[in-house]
């Protein structure tokens, strides 16, 4: 397969996209500690193993993914601006937000394209929804100012925006009716199961490539695969990782909706399928064991009274009396917090806040509290969990708060909490909780928990960072920053 550009010239065959299996996300969750010296160094080695796996293209099988399709929109490349208008197309959806009840009303219309059942949806093979989109920072300079930090580099939030645009857009190509010139479907971001960063740098001056598909299907939910690779010595090299969970939803987005079956055509497919019903089921296991319905396990318990017993006063040998160790931070000093008005500006293509927006300000914020904490400017490893419990409407006050939650070495793991609340009603609801996974320059101070309910934040933030596929090693060339 060749990349197109829009000049009609062929670039360099380089897509080698990852679809092999995840990695292993480690023990069972409420079975982490901290890992031992030894335990981060085997972790690091396996780290460059999985890079050298990359960079020597055993992963290249995803490739079959679009050869032998006689659609040649399927082969041609997307634009990175063509992408929200190719899904206002889809869905119908007006640019004025003036026109908004209107295109509402007319989606009401498309219920009767809606099916009564699975079973009577057209199967659908993978490589009908696979996608690619360029965004040309090196060939179209004017795009660079969107994505530009002051260090010149490129700001991740950005990212997460197209990484949720994509989601949603392959989605729709996989349930694609071809007799309706909309879909009756309201595709919509339920969970940001994974991201996971390659140790590669990151240009403004050189092209970005996004490629993705839909790798595993239930009766009204899709995961999806994305990667993301960017130009260098001529060819596509990988950047990062991504899985995603969607949603369907019925034409007014009030219920579910039946997404078509997934058919496989290799055994490659089939380890996709595969660890798709795996990660559900790890996501099963890991919700039953949250903290907030379960008791910590004995071995957490064991933590969290040696550090209580690390900061007693050895004068006042007093339970009440409490100092910090030395190199360490009570993590109540380590928030940070942040106020937006939801504009229409930021809607998505159902008139409510755009998903991607959302994880751009939380990301930014966390990013600020572990540079604010770690004293140096930070790197994002991971991005993981991220639910989307509640909508957010279009005129609501958006409350973002961030503190660290855990740290170890260089890393700096940072939980960010969302909530809102209408003009006029001042009740906050609870519309998600990301989890960042950061690495700094230099190694950072213990953060300490003050109270139970801390102690419990500092548990769940040893979870999702000991859950991190692998740990990275820090280089000069790692330029991912906000």
């Amino acid at each position: 397969m060749h990349l197109i550009n829009n000049g009609g010239e062929r670039l360099t065959p380089a897509s080698r996209q990852r679809v092999g299996l995840q990695a292993q996300r480690g023990p069972a969750p409420g079975q982490r500690g901290p890992v031992p010296a030894h335990g981060r160094a085997a972790r690091v080695r396996s780290w460059g193993e999985r890079l050298c796996t990359l960079s020597k293209g055993l992963l290249a099988p995803s490739r079959g993914l679009t050869q032998g399709s006689q659609n040649p929109e399927k082969q041609r490349v997307f634009h990175i601006n063509e992408v929200r208008d190719k899904l206002r197309e889809i869905v119908g959806a007006s640019t004025n937000w003036r026109d908004h009840v209107k295109a509402v009303e007319e989606r009401k219309l498309l219920h009767s394209f809606l099916a009564t059942s699975q079973k009577g949806l057209p199967p659908r093979r993978m490589k009908d929804s696979y996608i690619e989109v360029l965004l040309p920072l090196g060939s179209q300079p004017e795009l660079r100012e969107k994505y530009l930090t002051v260090q010149n580099t490129i700001r991740f939030g950005r990212i997460l925006e197209d990484l949720d645009s994509l989601g949603v857009l392959i989605c729709y190509m996989h349930n694609k009716i071809h007799s309706a010139k909309m879909s009756p479907l309201s595709i919509v971001t339920a969970l940001v199961d994974r991201i996971d960063m390659c140790k590669k740098s990151l240009s403004p001056e050189q092209d970005i490539k996004f490629s993705g598909h839909v790798s595993w299907v239930g009766k009204t939910s899709m995961e999806v695969r994305m990667h993301m690779f960017q130009l260098h010595d001529n060819e596509f090299s990988p950047v990062l990782d991504a899985t995603f969970v969607m949603v369907a939803r019925d034409s007014e987005n009030k219920g579910p909706a039946f997404v078509n079956p997934l058919t496989l055509e290799s055994p490659e497919e089939e380890e996709l399928f595969r660890q798709g019903e795996l990660n559900k089921g790890t996501r099963v296991a890991f919700s039953s064991m949250s903290l907030l319905k379960m008791a910590p396990t004995a071995e957490e318990r064991t933590t969290i009274h040696e550090m209580f017993l690390n900061t007693l006063d050895p004068k006042t040998v007093s339970f009440r009396s409490r100092v910090l160790p030395p190199n360490a931070v009570w993590m109540e000093n380590s928030k940070l917090k942040s106020l937006d008005i939801c504009h229409p500006q930021e809607r998505n293509i159902f008139n409510r806040i755009f998903g991607g927006f959302l994880m751009r300000r939380a990301y930014e914020l966390g990013w600020a509290t572990a540079c604010n904490f770690g004293g140096s400017r930070p790197f994002i490893v991971t991005v993981d969990d991220i639910m989307f419990q509640k909508p957010v409407e279009v005129g609501s006050l958006l409350f973002l708060s961030s503190q660290v939650c855990f740290t170890q070495g260089n890393y700096i793991q940072v939980r960010v909490h969302s909530e809102v609340a209408s003009l006029q009603d001042k009740e906050h609801m609870t519309t998600n909780v990301f989890h960042f996974t950061f690495m700094s320059e230099k190694e950072v101070p213990l953060v300490f928990p003050r109270t139970y309910g801390e102690s419990m934040l500092y548990l769940d933030g040893q979870r999702h960072f000991s859950s991190m596929s692998a740990p990275v090693t820090l280089k000069k060339d790692y330029l991912i920053k906000p």
